[in-house]
């Protein structure tokens, strides 16, 4: 709202320093001071009112060390994380572009969905929380309003050149000035030369008009990466500070995706996939930064607050949304490597266990517990030393992400 204030205050009136408004890099830093003072300030504020509602985590007996210690710890905290993002979002960032809307709407909707299973939890006494089936089809439905908006909006288009696949730009002395535009469901491959592939192409066996079909493709996998990305962060949000910290690492990875994506300049030099109007997701990707690390700061261990199914299904949606919008999805397996593996070991703990008790009469594991996390707390590591072990993990991951933009 404020960028429409100034702009008006620019455009009239003339007045010094209201021109500042019109550029990303300062609203996204006002975002990220903002997020963090909300977060941090407010973000007390939030948790000795769930302390008094005593509305408090219900441990399930696993066997972990210090586990009963945190029954009652304050729960929900998600909500200091939708707060300081949405409040300086919906301050700096233009309300009107595509991009920006659906990753409100994400926000909204998952955290509507992670507050009803942390309510049925708590209040209803419920330790299952909403059955996972309606968890699914909450994250079905997000994948298909994101996937249709990706593929029917006109505003959501990238660079091309139909001819040879090679980016087309008019220059003036040296400074790109326009790039072709189009619809278009391709996406980047990473590590790979020319690594621009179009979903279109899965099915071009039916015919010469197999791109006017190709959200028949398109619009399944966007469902898939949303839940699945989603179910792995809720999974990874097991100990204290884990979650928080690995998502602002992922966060941060696709802020310089996003930024370097929607400058015409940048990408030009880089040689990626412009995408028209994506930058102003960095103003979002700013806010929600901030509120994580300022709800990192309750978090962290000994935790003063768990983010609940309220602040992790919101995490994994809107790290799957941002991957899907800048064309970096199938980076996911590597740039969210810790929410994958922790997704794996679930997987395999389940399957093997299951082929292990048909086959044998006695089901088996491969690791001590799943997910991940917890097999290196049955092994005797404190949950302090495997968060930062993740995180380092996390970075390192990070950085051969962003490395891809050259490196292929």
């Amino acid at each position: 709202m404020l960028y429409y204030l100034f702009d008006y205050l620019d455009k009239h009136f003339d007045l010094p320093g209201t021109g500042v408004f019109q550029y990303i890099t300062f609203r996204s830093a006002a975002a990220v001071l903002l997020s963090l003072i909300l977060s941090t300030v407010f973000g007390k504020q939030i948790i000795n009112f769930i302390r008094r509602k005593q509305i408090g985590e219900t441990i399930r007996e696993l066997g972990l060390e210090g586990q009963n210690q945190k029954a009652g710890t304050p729960t929900m905290g998600g909500l200091i994380i939708i707060f300081a993002t949405l409040v300086p979002v919906l301050l700096f960032a233009k309300l009107d572009n595509i991009y920006v809307l659906l990753l409100i709407v994400t926000t909204i909707w998952m955290g509507l969905i992670g507050f009803l299973d942390d309510y049925i939890k708590v209040f209803r006494k419920n330790k299952e929380g909403l059955k996972g089936r309606f968890k699914v089809v909450g994250q079905v439905g997000l994948g298909l309003i994101v996937g249709s908006v990706m593929y029917f909006n006109d505003a959501i288009t990238v660079r091309t050149d139909t001819s040879s696949g090679k980016v087309v730009i008019e220059n003036v002395d040296g400074i790109p000035t326009k790039m072709l535009e189009e619809k278009s469901t391709a996406t980047t491959i990473p590590f790979f030369k020319n690594n621009e592939f179009d979903y279109a192409e899965l099915i071009s066996w039916t015919g010469e008009n197999y791109k006017d079909y190709a959200w028949l493709v398109f619009i399944p996998i966007v469902i898939l990466i949303v839940t699945a990305v989603s179910n792995g962060a809720n999974l990874t949000d097991g100990i204290d500070g884990l979650a928080a910290g690995s998502s602002a690492i992922i966060v941060v990875a696709l802020g310089i995706f996003t930024f370097v994506s929607g400058n015409i300049i940048f990408s030009n030099y880089l040689n990626i996939m412009y995408i028209p109007n994506s930058g102003e997701m960095t103003v979002f990707i700013s806010a929600f930064v901030g509120a994580l690390v300022g709800f990192l700061w309750y978090n962290a261990y000994p935790a003063q607050v768990f983010m609940g199914d309220t602040g992790s299904l919101t995490i994994g949606g809107v790290i799957a949304v941002l991957a899907i919008a800048v064309r970096k999805e199938l980076l996911i397996p590597v740039l969210c490597g810790i929410f994958f593996i922790e997704n794996l070991s679930v997987v395999m703990q389940v399957s093997y266990f299951k082929y292990t008790k048909k086959k044998y009469g006695e089901g088996r594991r491969i690791f001590l517990m799943a997910p991940l996390h917890h097999h290196f707390q049955k092994k005797g590591y404190h949950e302090s030393k495997i968060v930062t072990r993740f995180w380092i993990v996390g970075i390192l991951l990070a950085i051969v992400s962003i490395v891809t933009l050259k490196l292929r």
